[in-house]
C-alpha cells in the first residue's frame, strides 16, 4: 500500500545525501545519469551477501536454493512493475545497453542489405550504436526522424519514415536530454501496421511514468536498474511473448544451454537463453528491493512532485541572461537541459560543484541530438524523488554565481 509522499522523509532514507561537497550540503541533480540508493537497497544487497549467497539455479544446497528464490523473486517484481504477462518475458542483463545489444544481435541474421532501422535524432548512443553494427555488418539502412521546434518527436516524419523495408523502429520512451515523452502506443501502431517490430528505450520513462508494456504493445522494452534507485550492473530486457525465443543467443556459456555435445549444442528458452554464465545476482536482488521501495509511493504523486521541481527550476533559470532551455515539449519529464551563451557546459558544471551542486555536462551520449540542437554539449539538471525546493533554489543561486564568474 502506498504511503503519503514527503520529500524530506524520503531524502532521509538516502545516506549519501547527508554528506557535504566542498563544505556545502550535497544537492544531487544528476539523476538522469544515475540515481542514488536508499538504505533499503543497500541493506538488501548486504544482507543477501552476509546470510544467503551462492550461485543460482544449479545448486541443490540450502544457500543456492535461497539465493535462487531471491533472484527469481526479483524477476517477478520486475514483471509486476512493467505489467509483463509472465516472468519468462523478463531477461536480466548487465545493463539496458546489453539489453538493446541482445535484440540487435538477435535479429542480425534476418537483416538483408537495404532493410531499414528507424531511429530518432534524440536517441541515446545505446540505442544507436547497436543498429550501426547492423549497418556496418549487414547492410542495414538507418532512417532518422527529426523533432518539432519544442523537442517533440515529429510523428508525421515518423510515419513517412516507416515503410515496407522497415524491420525495427527503435525509439526512446523519454529523452534523457530533453525529457520528451513519446507516444509509445502510436509508435507501435505505425510500426506494426508496416510489419516492423518496436523497441522502446524506457531507461528514463520507467523512473517517472507508470509503464505497462502490454498496453504499449511494444515488442521489446529496456530498463536500467541504476536509474531506478537500484544498483549498477543490472538492466532488464522485456520481450513480448514469442519474441525472445525468436532471437539468436547473444552470449554462450553456462545456464543458456539445453544440451552440449562435442558436435552440437542446443539452447534453452527465454529468459535464461540470454543469461549466460553467473548473472548479476546481488544486483538483481538490489533492483527488486528498489522496486519494492519505490512501490511504497503513488507514481502520480512522485511525478507531480518532480514536475513541480522542474517548473520551479525552469522559472528561476530563465531569468538568467543568455540562458537557453533545450526541450519544452508538453508533459515532458523533469529534465532541464540548457546552454549559457559564452560559457562551456563543462565550466558551468565545475563551478556549481564548488557550491555542492552536482549537475551533468556534455553530450549526454546523444551526439546526433547535439548536432540537431546546434551545440557541442549542454548542461543538465535532472530531478528525482528525493529532491526538494531547497535543492532547486540552491541550484539556481549557484548557476547565477557561475554566470557572473564566466561572463
Amino acid at each position: 500500500m502506498s504511503q503519503p509522499f514527503n520529500a524530506e522523509a524520503v531524502r532521509a532514507e538516502f545516506p549519501i545525501l547527508s554528506r557535504e561537497v566542498h563544505g556545502q550540503p550535497l544537492v544531487y541533480l544528476d539523476n538522469a545519469a544515475s540515481a542514488q540508493k536508499p538504505d533499503a537497497v543497500i541493506d538488501a544487497m548486504a544482507n543477501q551477501a552476509r546470510t544467503a549467497y551462492a550461485n543460482v539455479h544449479r545448486g541443490l544446497h540450502t544457500l543456492a536454493n535461497e539465493t535462487t528464490a531471491a533472484y527469481e523473486g526479483a524477476r517477478e517484481k520486475v514483471r509486476a512493475f512493467l505489467n509483463a504477462p509472465s516472468s519468462d518475458t523478463i531477461v536480466f542483463a548487465r545493463g539496458a545497453t546489453e539489453g538493446m545489444n541482445i535484440v540487435a544481435n538477435g535479429i542480425a541474421e534476418r537483416i538483408q542489405p537495404g532493410d531499414e532501422i528507424v531511429l530518432s535524432v534524440m536517441e541515446h548512443h545505446s540505442n544507436i550504436v547497436p543498429w550501426h553494427f547492423l549497418r556496418e555488418r549487414r547492410g542495414a539502412v538507418l532512417r532518422w526522424v527529426g523533432l518539432t521546434p519544442d523537442g517533440q518527436l515529429d510523428m508525421a516524419a515518423l510515419e513517412a519514415a516507416i515503410g515496407p523495408k522497415t524491420r525495427m523502429v527503435a525509439l526512446t520512451h523519454m529523452s534523457n536530454v530533453l525529457g520528451t515523452v513519446t507516444d509509445g502506443q502510436e509508435i507501435v501502431r505505425l510500426a506494426h501496421a508496416a510489419g516492423a517490430e518496436v523497441l522502446l528505450d524506457g531507461c528514463q520513462a520507467a523512473v517517472h511514468l507508470s509503464v505497462d508494456v502490454q498496453a504499449l504493445g511494444c515488442d521489446y522494452y529496456v530498463v536500467s536498474g541504476h536509474k531506478l534507485y537500484g544498483p549498477s550492473g543490472i538492466g532488464v530486457l522485456y520481450g513480448a511473448p514469442g519474441r525472445l525465443d525468436a532471437l539468436r543467443p547473444f552470449q554462450g556459456g553456462g545456464e543458456m544451454i539445453e544440451i552440449v555435445e562435442t558436435d552440437r549444442v542446443t539452447y534453452t528458452h527465454a529468459p535464461h537463453r540470454f543469461e549466460a554464465g553467473t548473472p548479476p545476482i546481488l544486483e538483481a536482488i538490489g533492483l527488486g528491493a528498489a522496486l519494492d521501495w519505490l512501490g511504497r509511493f503513488e507514481t502520480s504523486e512522485v511525478a507531480a512532485h518532480e514536475q513541480a521541481l522542474y517548473a520551479r527550476a525552469a522559472d528561476q533559470v530563465q531569468a538568467i541572461n543568455g540562458l537557453t532551455l533545450h526541450g519544452t515539449a508538453p508533459d515532458k519529464g523533469a529534465v532541464l537541459s540548457f546552454s549559457l551563451h559564452g560559457a562551456h557546459p563543462h565550466d558551468i558544471a565545475q563551478l556549481v560543484d564548488r557550491y555542492g551542486v552536482a549537475i551533468r555536462a556534455g553530450h549526454h551520449c546523444a551526439q546526433p541530438l547535439m548536432t540537431h540542437l546546434g551545440v557541442p554539449a549542454t548542461a543538465r539538471a535532472s530531478f528525482a524523488i528525493y529532491n526538494t525546493e531547497a535543492d532547486v533554489d540552491r541550484f539556481a543561486t549557484a548557476l547565477d554565481k557561475a554566470r557572473t564568474m564566466l561572463l
